[in-house]
């Protein structure tokens, strides 16, 4: 793997993520799953790794039918991001 500058930033990223899920947990615990839209009993951890699942296989459809630039599976992907924290 090539260490570039967007690669960096995905780590950072998830680093930033996973430290951000450390702190809304000591600071107000969700032990309590919720039922969402798709049946699925899910905690903030659970939603947390469908998001970034399911933004990998958009990216994933977006390179290989269209290519770049990466702009508009990156709006999709926060926007899936939102249903995701909010119903699913």
């Amino acid at each position: 793997m090539a260490w570039t500058w967007p690669t960096a930033a995905f780590f950072v990223f998830i680093a930033c993520c996973l430290a951000t899920m450390t702190v809304l947990e000591l600071k107000r615990p969700g032990g309590a799953p919720r039922r969402g839209i798709l049946g699925l009993d899910t905690t903030r951890g659970d939603r947390l790794f469908i998001w970034l699942l399911g933004s990998a296989f958009i990216f994933l459809f977006w390179l290989g039918f269209f290519g770049t630039p990466l702009y508009a599976p990156l709006a999709i992907a926060l926007c899936w991001g939102f249903v995701t924290f909010r119903w699913v």
